[in-house]
């Protein structure tokens, strides 16, 4: 099978007429379509394998996590393509003002949402993010390297591409980067957890499979690492957690892998790109927070804990408050109590149940349907319960912990330090501001925000709003190395195509109006998902309508 493969690949009509940047728009605009018959059959397929067929909360988490990602994705890349042929570069959003004019802590920002496609400024009203430059980058320079890339249509290479289980944009989405950006052929090595989804992949992405940019392959371990050894295979890029990623690149035995790393004598030889977990931290500043603003923040994060029943890397795994703040207390009450109405799913991921029961340190059962309950662990210690401070759960379990200070600023400043020092993984951070402390201490909150050591920083938002909008750059804050991988090391998503990204910083509003269609009690996110695929298909002012009156109906 594995041979079969490799050799497909090797004849494909890519590597005899090449991947020119008219090519790279053509395939998009074609996958547009040939995605778009496919999304009823997507999303039921979805979640009738997560055991919630039927179910229109789960419908509409799967097509906003899956086929409008996609599409969404596709739409960009089109765009920063035909700009390169137009202009020589993708054209930003502050594409009028000065670049590099903006700055924090002496490092260039760059303006990367809302976007000037895709009505971004209406559907996501009050969101904009940025991307922060490593330090002595020249922002004039912020595509260089890809760009020449670009302009070379050979393709020669071959990528391997581990896909994740848990959400089905995960693999397409690190597919096509490789592809349509990278210039590679894709072996995407579909996890057993959803290989349901290889025939919908191989219908959605068909221009793709036809090319012979991407091939999609089934299998256990056993294909995956004949994969990963075969010598064909250029490099690899994988989606899971540091102990995947260890057992890939150094062993599976413990012994051999601190061997190895002593001796820096990794298993794999080839270049290896990752996405890995975390144990994403929500940081709560404590103030002076209304009625409203306490409610919606509690539903952030209670969401971000039951999304996808909590087996996302980036899922909220611990919160971190003051023991000082006088509305702490209601505040871990509004999040119990969302977390309550919320209803139960089936934990479907495999090892969930013994992963929920050890964080938990219980012996909780699932009921008759396959559900456990949302749990969420008040005032913790890292001291006297450090298994769910040092490892993550992917499971429905979150941790709250309360930090001493003598005052706002200095609870800060505890904070981030906490998350950088503490609490493993680089990914993700989100972090609560009250208005009256953004207004009054802007310089610690830009410290704050430049010092976390996290490749995405959400502010009044959880990140996977930021990963959904696709032009932030999504991966690990930058150096780690294979020895030290973090949260992995090398970037997807990215249709701006930048270049020396060290994080992206986006910025949303305490309450959200209209009600996010992310919240699991929206009573139209079926809808407004579907009338959002229509309308990044063809757009028109009537079918924007449409998204906008079942938006407000949530």
């Amino acid at each position: 099978m594995i041979h079969e493969t490799i050799e497909q690949l090797q004849n494909a009509p890519v590597r005899k007429h090449g991947l020119s940047l008219q090519r790279r728009f053509d395939l998009c605009r074609s996958c547009v379509e040939t995605l778009v018959p496919t999304v009823e059959d997507w999303i039921q397929a979805g979640a009738a394998a997560k055991g919630c067929a039927g179910r229109n909360d789960v419908l509409a988490e799967e097509i906003l996590t899956g086929p409008l990602i996609a599409i969404r994705l596709l739409k960009l890349l089109e765009k920063s393509f035909s700009d390169l042929q137009c202009y020589g570069a993708p054209q930003l959003p502050e594409r009028n003002l000065e670049y590099g004019t903006r700055r924090m802590q002496g490092k260039s920002l760059l303006r990367i949402f809302p976007t000037h496609l895709l009505w971004d400024r209406l559907i996501f009203r009050d969101f904009r993010a940025d991307a922060v430059l490593v330090a002595r980058t020249d922002p004039r320079k912020r595509h260089l390297a890809l760009f020449r890339s670009l302009q070379d249509a050979s393709v020669s290479k071959i990528s391997l591409v581990l896909g994740a289980g848990n959400v089905s944009s995960v693999p397409f989405s690190d597919a096509i980067h490789k592809s349509l950006v990278g210039g590679q052929q894709v072996i995407l090595k579909m996890n057993p957890v959803n290989a349901y989804l290889k025939p919908i992949f191989e219908e959605a992405f068909a221009p793709l499979f036809k090319e012979g940019l991407l091939v999609a392959i089934e299998g256990d371990s056993q294909v995956g690492q004949a994969l990963v050894d075969h010598p064909a295979v250029d490099d690899i890029h994988l989606t899971g957690s540091i102990h995947t990623h260890d057992r890939i690149v150094w062993g599976s035995d413990p012994q051999e892998i601190l061997q190895r790393k002593a001796s820096n004598s990794p298993k794999v030889s080839k270049p290896v790109t990752s996405e890995l977990g975390n144990v994403s931290p929500w940081i709560v500043v404590p103030g002076s927070y209304s009625s409203s603003q306490l409610h919606s923040q509690a539903k952030h994060i209670a969401a971000s804990i039951t999304n996808n029943v909590g087996f996302n890397c980036l899922a909220t795994r611990v919160i971190i408050t003051s023991r000082s703040w006088p509305q702490r207390k209601l505040f871990i009450e509004l999040i119990q109590k969302y977390l309550s109405e919320t209803p139960k799913r089936p934990s479907y991921y495999p090892g969930s149940i013994e992963r929920y029961q050890r964080f938990t340190q219980s012996n909780t059962q699932p009921d008759e349907s396959g559900c456990l309950p949302w749990k969420l662990l008040e005032f913790q210690d890292i001291e006297s319960n450090p298994l769910v401070f040092q490892e993550e759960s992917f499971a429905c379990v979150c941790t709250e912990t309360a930090l001493q200070a003598p005052n706002d600023t200095w609870f800060l400043d505890e904070a981030v330090a906490f998350c950088n020092n503490r609490l493993p993984g680089t990914l993700c951070a989100s972090i609560t501001f009250p208005n009256q402390f953004m207004w009054s201490n802007p310089q610690a909150v830009h410290t704050a925000l430049q010092t976390l050591a996290y490749g995405c920083v959400c502010v009044n938002q959880w990140s996977g709003v930021a990963y959904s909008m696709l032009t932030p750059p999504w991966g690990g804050f930058p150096g780690a190395t294979l020895e030290d991988a973090k949260s992995g090391i090398g970037q997807v998503h990215n249709t701006y195509l930048l270049e020396r990204i060290e994080k992206t910083i986006l910025y949303g509003p305490l309450v959200s109006f209209p009600k996010p269609v992310w919240f699991p009690d929206h009573r139209t996110a079926l809808q407004v998902g579907r009338e959002l695929i229509g309308f990044y298909h063809k757009p028109t002012y009537k079918q924007l309508a449409k998204v906008f009156a079942n938006a407000l109906r949530g």
